[in-house]
């Protein structure tokens, strides 16, 4: 039987830890450093790119990319160091996170450039902003307020992709429904390993079909795409809540054909 596990592959990752109990694991500006600090140093020495992050008081959220099969040492190394360091400077002891970490692996362009917006959207969510780039502890608010970023950031798709004004074109919507719905759906998605190899199990859900964050999804291609990973035509009809016949007529048509 397939298994599901915690993916080491190369590529882009979603890190979340949280607090044990819920409990804060950034007390202070100088926390919150440091955590970057170790991240910083642990990127460079794992060939690690950290392409955005956001550190709220008791959780955060890394968007990594790694180059080699080499996550779980990455992300050991940088919370053991960080709870050695909490746990020394308040006097504390005892386990700092509520799990080793949880990590979702991105498979595709839509999944990477949604969970930026998502992972900049936290403290606006959170109410304790009222824009993207006043939260000191984001990526996005070092670009735009023009202040230096760690090594380990210098190659992340904030920088390298984006001017100011696409930035804050991008980031500054609000998300959507439609786009949160879309996130939780990829987070579902599975990783799988039969006979001991991995694989990403690549069965579409209709809102992939339909769903683009950048340009407006060709409506037809779509639904010839949807038909060929197996959805019904009348499954398709309700979900668009367009007619049989014009579902029919698309499908028997094959291009891109304009019905009304």
């Amino acid at each position: 039987m397939p298994t599901r596990l915690r993916v080491d592959l190369a590529g882009y990752h979603h890190i979340i830890n949280r607090g044990v109990n819920h409990c804060d694991v950034f007390n202070c500006h100088d926390d919150k450093e440091m955590f970057l600090q170790i991240i910083n140093k642990n990127a460079i020495l794992h060939k690690t790119t950290l392409h955005d992050y956001c550190l709220m008081d008791n959780h955060y959220h890394l968007l990594i990319e790694t180059q080699k099969e080499n996550l779980s040492t990455f992300m050991r190394i940088a919370n053991a160091n960080y709870a050695k360091y909490f746990n020394k400077k308040y006097k504390r002891s005892g386990h700092l996170w509520q799990d080793r970490y949880k990590s979702k692996y991105i498979t595709s362009e839509n999944y990477l450039y949604s969970l930026i917006r998502y992972i900049e959207n936290n403290p606006l969510e959170a109410s304790m902003i009222d824009k993207i780039s006043t939260y000191p502890y984001t990526l996005s608010f070092l670009i735009f307020n023009a202040k230096p970023y760690y090594p380990c950031c210098g190659d992340s798709i904030l920088i390298k992709q984006f001017d100011l004004k696409t930035l804050n074109e991008f980031l500054g919507e609000p998300m959507s429904e439609k786009e949160l719905e879309y996130l939780k759906i990829k987070e579902k998605q599975k990783i799988l390993k039969e006979d001991g190899v991995l694989h990403v199990k690549q069965e579409k859900q209709f809102q992939e079909h339909f769903y683009d964050i950048f340009t407006k999804v060709d409506r037809n291609l779509a639904i010839l795409n949807a038909h060929q990973d197996g959805y019904s035509q009348a499954s398709i009809a309700t979900y668009l809540n367009l007619s049989k016949s014009l579902i029919s007529k698309i499908v028997k048509s094959g291009d891109s054909f304009t019905g009304v």
